[in-house]
């Protein structure tokens, strides 16, 4: 259900065409009610209803229609202009941060609705012509020029905030919230004692589970596949992690008898085709179910601005301090493998899920390689470690920091910096080795 609604959320379509049927069903409705209420309207509504007769009703109307349908078309001229600028100038991947804004999505809606609604109360005026009386709806005029005004306020908000959303600030900030979201929704936080359960280990003969279709594995259905390892009375572990990319037939992971036998022919058929169903692709990678999706397009922010065509490190460094945000509170959450218990907290399932070495990976080592002649984007790497280091409590999630400080030291030492900066950047090092162990300063 998440991924037909984050699916739904990044389409630029829904929302104005709901807005479309809902105008076109106003403006074959409200007419009606005009002409059941015509005459009957004290004069204290009535003098603010429009007031023209059905030639100058005519003219508001098509005046309407004609300037929303292009303030609508210069609507979706910008909102493409700011995709191409956000897939060239910062990832690809932050289209969805785009697609998905609401606001986007309403005043598109309301532009069109205004336009099919003053489209469709055209039709219903009608002039004297000795056959059939006149007929001005009075209150269906007023509520299109209402919509027009309403379509004026939100044009000069949707330029400003458009203004506001091609902003590199905007951007990765919005990526940082979505990700916050995430790792709420998916992520429970660790409790400081809490013990890691040992998983269980594929035998030699583990049967593979093949992907039933190729693109990045998207979502894992768990309760169909702890249904599936229960009634084989199998156990089943998923190695592909959300976000990887899979490819038909390829395995997916690995699944075996509980008490060592081999599979019957039969419950061996039915496993190999319930298992893989309860894994869907799909063509691009989304938050639905991978808590690392956010820390890649900040990385890829951060890799892009350090590209020679665009050369911006200040935006790489920005980037990856809401990537040392990010990772701290990760950190506090359970990661890694993750198990699926049956009614008798047997393990049936393991699906795979990175861990904090894998994540911190993720943000560091392609912002250190591309930024490694940069001493002070180094500088900012040394930091995030910092940072992050003072945060974590488990020896695993120090000796991946420290891992990591030793490649970073490599970096720097490997480039031809000055005096000082190869002293400050020492100097940082040094205090990430510090917060290691529980000290921000030297004493």
């Amino acid at each position: 259900m998440s991924a037909l609604r984050d699916a739904l959320r990044t389409q630029l379509w829904p929302v104005p065409t709901a807005g479309v049927v809902l105008a076109v069903a106003l403006g074959v409705t409200l007419p009606e009610v005009d002409a059941r209420i015509d005459g009957d309207l004290p004069s204290a509504w009535t003098a603010y209803l429009f007031g023209g007769g059905a030639d100058a009703a005519r003219s508001v109307l098509a005046a309407i229609a004609g300037s929303l349908i292009t303030v609508t078309s210069l609507t979706f001229s910008l909102t493409v202009v700011t995709l191409q600028l956000a897939s060239g100038q910062f990832s690809p991947r932050l289209l969805r941060t785009f697609t998905r804004d609401r606001f986007v999505h309403v005043t598109l809606a309301l532009f069109l609705a205004t336009f099919a609604y003053a489209l469709t109360v055209l039709r219903t005026v009608r002039t004297a012509d000795g056959v059939q009386p006149a007929f001005v709806p009075q209150a269906s005029v007023t509520l299109a020029f209402l919509l027009a005004l309403a379509s004026v306020v939100f044009l000069v908000l949707f330029l400003a905030h458009l203004a506001r959303k091609i902003r590199v600030e905007t951007m990765v900030r919005d990526v940082h919230v979505d990700a916050d979201a995430t790792v709420s929704r998916l992520l429970v936080e660790r409790g400081r004692d809490s013990p890691r359960p040992v998983f269980p280990m594929p035998p030699p003969s583990g049967v593979p589970v093949l992907a039933a279709s190729s693109g990045f594995l998207g979502r894992v259905d768990e309760s169909a596949l702890l249904a599936a390892a229960v009634d084989a009375d199998a156990i089943i572990v998923i190695d592909r992690r959300p976000g990887d990319s899979v490819v038909t037939g390829t395995p997916i992971g690995v699944c075996w008898p509980r008490n060592g036998d081999a599979f019957t022919q039969e419950i061996s058929a039915r496993l190999l085709s319930r298992a893989p169903s309860a894994v869907s692709t799909q063509t691009e990678r989304t938050s639905a179910q991978d808590v690392g999706f956010g820390l890649r397009q900040l990385t890829d922010v951060a890799v892009k601005a350090l590209s020679p065509g665009i050369n911006d490190p200040t935006t790489a460094i920005h980037a990856l301090g809401h990537s040392a945000a990010l990772l701290a509170r990760l950190a506090g959450h359970d990661l890694g493998h993750r198990a699926l218990r049956d009614g008798q907290d047997l393990i049936r399932v393991v699906l795979h899920r990175p861990d904090l070495g894998d994540l911190l990976d993720m943000a560091v080592s392609q912002p250190r390689r591309y930024g490694a002649a940069d001493p002070a984007l180094l500088g900012r790497l040394l930091m995030l470690l910092r940072e992050l280091a003072w945060t974590v409590d488990l020896p695993d999630h120090r000796r991946v920091i420290g891992q990591q400080l030793a490649r970073l030291r490599a970096t720097a030492d490997s480039q031809d910096f000055d005096g000082t900066e190869r002293e400050h950047l020492r100097y940082l090092g040094d205090q990430v080795g510090l917060a290691l162990r529980g000290q921000w300063t030297s004493e």
